[in-house]
């Protein structure tokens, strides 16, 4: 039998653990300091001194909760969508066999893996050909190309680590596609939509090089940050939206873990 003993790891992987874990989020931790420095036109370590003014100062600008509220507004009609449109896809390449299956599968995976600014300038190409006017709209088609994606892997995966039995079980006994669907199919893959659903909005939000390329005049907020950094005004200010992103983002995305930590406990799994 295997020994559910666990051997310590040796001083030296610790070390090379921490320095990586340093290397990756040493640089979040400083945005974090500068969010309250008291120096508005430089950067400074160690900062000059420590203030709260600059939460005050960003709450009252309105530029900042228009570019807020656009962000929100955009990650939450793309996440709708790519719930949509990628457990549908899941669907149909986990549970039915047909000609040209694993292509379309390649196919729905490939907006991701293409770089940024390739998906922009093919979305910018096809709204000026087709002579659609830049909105928020134009911004959730490009934020969707991706985000299908995400949905789409943990749906799929889900799919396939449930028991097809159970659908079977269930026409069996007299239940129709909306009651199977209901009773059967969305309790067993509900964790994995949401988490899908949660990662999807986080990536939307905070999405900067398809969004330059179809938000025309209109600012995000990870394009208003661009923006202030750029033509500085009050850089704290900067900071203090950037922390906000962070927690934004973090959250959807330390939820989707907790959800799918235990994806491989599926009813029916195995039989």
């Amino acid at each position: 039998m295997p020994s559910d003993k666990t051997t310590k790891a040796p001083l030296s992987l610790k070390i090379a653990a921490t320095a990586g874990l340093l290397f990756l989020h040493l640089p979040i931790l400083l945005i974090f300091v500068y969010a309250f420095t008291t120096e508005d036109k430089s950067y400074q370590w160690p900062p000059p001194g420590l203030t709260l003014k600059w939460l005050g100062v960003t709450w009252n600008r309105p530029d900042v909760w228009e570019a807020l509220s656009l962000s929100v507004r955009v990650a939450a009609v793309s996440t709708v969508i790519a719930v949509v449109l990628g457990s549908f896809c899941a669907a149909a390449v986990a549970r039915t066999r047909f000609f040209g299956r694993e292509t379309i599968s390649l196919l729905v995976i490939l907006p991701i893996a293409l770089p940024g600014i390739i998906t922009g300038i093919a979305l910018r190409s096809a709204f000026n050909i087709a002579d659609i006017p830049y909105s928020i709209w134009t911004i959730v088609l490009g934020h969707a190309t991706f985000c299908v994606v995400v949905v789409y892997n943990n749906a799929v995966a889900r799919f396939r680590r449930t028991s097809g039995s159970l659908i079977e079980a269930s026409m069996d006994l007299g239940a129709n596609g909306f009651q199977t669907l209901r009773h059967v199919i969305l309790p067993n893959i509900g964790t994995a939509l949401l988490a899908g659903g949660m990662l999807a909005f986080a990536l939307s939000f905070d999405e900067v090089i398809v969004t330059t390329f179809t938000a025309g005049q209109q600012s995000t907020l990870p394009i208003w940050m661009l923006e202030e950094l750029v033509r500085p005004r009050q850089r704290p200010v900067t900071n203090v939206v950037a922390m906000v992103v962070v927690l934004v983002t973090f959250l959807p995305i330390l939820g989707a873990y907790y959800l799918t930590r235990d994806g491989d406990r599926i009813a029916g799994h195995g039989k």
